[in-house]
Order: structure tokens, then sequence, then C-alpha cells
């Protein structure tokens, strides 16, 4: 077995989605993307992506020459994210897992706080609670919006960003997790739909959605949070599913503005933390938190 940096080429970046896409397979039906969500471009543009941002937080375990592991972290201002841990099915059970996610965690070190998105597996589960993250249950919210229950009074304004707004979304990124996601909007501005600012004297925050996909979330109180979150899903294109995921407890304005528009809830996993909180407003990407 050989654990070798990724590398910031197409073959390496292929190989870690067949590894993700072998590993996801097995996992329960979650009504929603997989956790290595996003469309198979946006997927290979965020795993070289983050090799060249963090190149010291991404591994490859090859056995015979052959991709069958590998992990994604990043460090953004103290704060660790796990993006992706993954061992193809047939190498599992032999501790592959807990080497891969030791070389990330030691890429880590030194961050008082982390975060992951963790699947609904039974192993997974155990996997990070033994590592020291504390698990929130999470949900996602599914299905077509029913516009009559999109009703708003419009008093705080939304409008589309651009790359203008970094400061506005990092201000309100360090707010709620103490960090800015700094380059990775750069990332998500480039393969999102749009994004939606809202900065108003009280308060701000912003949205990225993509088709039926809200895939990150952030205000600085829950009613600006929901009046961008009804934007978002009213501009949801006619016969396309909404998806909001990674809700926890936390987050019940978002369930209530989910339910006013007939979306359906249901339990997708966990939202592992450690060092923190859960962020609130907010609902984070799957793979960038």
């Amino acid at each position: 077995m050989i654990l070798r940096l990724v590398q910031d080429t197409a073959a390496d970046a292929e190989a870690v989605q067949h590894i993700a896409r072998a590993s996801f397979a097995p996992l329960p039906d979650t009504a929603g993307p997989a956790p290595q969500d996003g469309p198979p471009v946006g997927r290979l543009a965020r795993t070289r992506h983050l090799v060249r941002t963090d190149p010291q937080g991404c591994w490859l375990a090859e056995s015979d020459g052959e991709p069958v592991g590998a992990v994604l972290s990043l460090r953004r201002e103290g704060l660790w994210i796990l993006a992706l841990l993954v061992v193809r099915p047939e190498a599992q059970g032999h501790g592959l897992g807990r080497l891969l996610l030791e070389r990330a965690a030691a890429y880590g070190r030194g961050c008082l706080r982390g975060m992951l998105c963790v699947p609904p597996s039974p192993a997974a589960a155990r996997r990070y609670r033994l590592a020291g993250f504390t698990l929130h249950p999470a949900m996602a919210l599914t299905g077509r919006v029913d516009r009559a229950g999109l009703l708003d009074p419009g008093d705080i304004p939304v409008h589309p960003g651009n790359a203008s707004h970094r400061h506005l979304l990092d201000s309100v990124d360090r707010r709620l997790r103490g960090a800015a996601h700094g380059p990775d909007h750069e990332l998500m501005l480039g393969h999102c739909e749009e994004l939606l600012i809202a900065d108003a004297l009280a308060g701000s925050g912003y949205c990225y959605r993509d088709g039926g996909e809200v895939r990150l979330l952030a205000a600085t109180s829950k009613r600006i949070a929901a009046r961008l979150l009804r934007e978002a899903l009213a501009r949801v294109p006619d016969g396309v599913d909404a998806h909001v995921g990674h809700l926890t407890a936390e987050q019940e304005w978002a369930l209530d503005v989910g339910l006013e528009v007939g979306l359906s809830p249901r339990t997708v996993g966990f939202l592992g933390l450690r060092g923190m909180r859960p962020p609130a407003p907010y609902l984070p990407d799957g793979a960038l938190l």
C-alpha cells in the first residue's frame, strides 16, 4: 500500500471521483445528492481546487498501482474541514480509512475547530465520533416547490452577487463559523448558477443556488436567512426538484420555510463538529462546509 499526495492533474482528480462513486454506492438512499455532491465537472474542479489550496491535506492510497482510497481536507483560518474520505468497498475493513484520516488530521493539527459531513453509515459515525467530533443529526428537504407558499413581504432586498462581494461573504463566514471560506468562494462562483446577496441595516447574508440545490447559505439573522432561502427556492426552475441539505436542529427556520413550500424532510446523516457549536443561521456546503 502506498500513500501519496494527490497531484493537480486530471488523472488524479478522476481517480478520486472513481473511488468516491464506488465508496458511496452501497449507502442507503438519502433523497438527494450523494456526499460527493455536485455535478461531475464541479466535483473534479473541487478536487483540483483543494489540491491547489491545500496540497498537504489531500492524499491518495494505491494498491498494486490502483487507487483504492482518498482523503481531501482543508484549513481556513483555524478551521479544519474534512471534505472527503473514501475507500473502495473491497479495500475496507483493513484500517485504510484510519490511515487516511490520520494524514488529513495531521494537516489540521493546531486548528481549534473542525467540521465535516457524516454520511448515513454506522461505520462512518463511529469513526468520526472516536475522532472527537460531536455528531449532530442532519436533515435534507426535497421535493417540488409549491409556489403558493412562497409569499414573502420582500422587505429585505435580495439581489445577485459576484466576486465584488467577497468582503461581505468573508465577514458573514467569520461571524458564523469563525473562519472565512476565502478562495472557496471563487470555486463556488465558478460552478454555481447564482449567488444571492442580502445587505441591509438589519444585517447581511448570502446564498448559492445551483439548479434546484441550495448549496450554501449564511446570514447574520434568521429573518435574513429565511428571506434568502425563500428567494432561492422561488428561483428553482419549474419541474425541477429542490434540495436543501445538512439542516441540524438549530436550523428550524429553514425547516419552517421548507414545510411552507411543500418540501419533505428526511434524515441524511450527521454534521460533525469539534470545538464549536453548529453555526446558525447556516446551511453548509456538503464538501466545503
